[in-house]
């Protein structure tokens, strides 16, 4: 019996997010550049997105590139890009199909304007879907993310239009870039690594961590599928006892 038998489809987390971590280390254990890892990378996006739409998921978040990735060498910034502008066009007919609606969180205007563009012309075509909201994470930083919110929240309050005390958790995170989302319930990611990396920090408070030693481009949906029946074995508390959850 696969994993996917094993999940309740009742069950679900309404929300995945996932550091995918290792294609580096995929390419050079092969004696490639890096960014042949980061090509075959992009099958695994695709069959974890594929899978994702099988069994229902709502949202699915993937950090894509990081704030601090910007600092690595030119050329594999470059190479990745280059691939982020190649990749996206191509999909739009998978989303159509699967009913897949793309969505971005980051500084997106650090993004190279060719990229920037297709990236938003996706984003509106797809706009007209309803089934899973698939959001990358780029020029992404989770600290940079509420330092935003903290500075458009104390704009709000020194322009008269919200009151310090009617601050609170909703409307701090009504701010953040994932406003209009549930937060994750699991978080997966692969490689090996047991780092956050400046991800979510605020929206993966009571999220459940999963991971796997396997490297990106060699994670497929029944990976997927092992992380989220993991997670459905999993009791979540959020601070009371078994019985009370019970």
């Amino acid at each position: 019996m696969g994993y996917k038998d094993q999940i309740d489809l009742l069950k679900l987390p309404r929300h995945v997010a996932i550091i995918m971590d290792g294609n580096g280390r995929w390419a050079k254990g092969k004696g490639k550049l890096r960014v042949f890892g980061h090509h075959n990378g992009v099958l695994s996006v695709r069959d974890v997105v594929e899978g994702s739409c099988e069994i229902g998921l709502e949202y699915l978040t993937l950090y894509t590139f990081s704030s601090e990735n910007w600092n690595r060498p030119k050329l594999e910034v470059m190479a990745i890009m280059e691939l982020l502008v190649s990749t996206i066009p191509k999909e739009i007919e998978t989303f159509m199909k699967n009913n897949v609606r793309l969505n971005a969180i980051g500084e997106l205007s650090m993004l190279p304007p060719k990229c920037h563009k297709e990236l938003i012309n996706v984003i509106n075509k797809t706009s007209v879907n309803n089934g899973l909201t698939l959001t990358l994470a780029l020029s992404y930083s989770s600290r940079r993310e509420i330092v935003q919110a903290a500075k458009a929240i104390a704009l709000k309050v020194q322009e008269g239009r919200l009151a310090i005390d009617d601050i609170d958790e909703e409307i701090f995170e009504s701010n953040l870039y994932t406003g209009n989302m549930p937060d994750p319930e699991l978080l997966i990611r692969t490689s090996g690594e047991f780092r956050i990396s400046n991800y979510l920090l605020w929206q993966i408070a009571y999220a459940e961590l999963y991971f796997t030693n396997k490297l990106w481009p060699d994670f497929r949906r029944e990976d997927f599928f092992e992380a989220i029946a993991d997670y459905q074995k999993r009791e979540r508390r959020f601070g009371l006892i078994s019985e009370q959850v019970n």
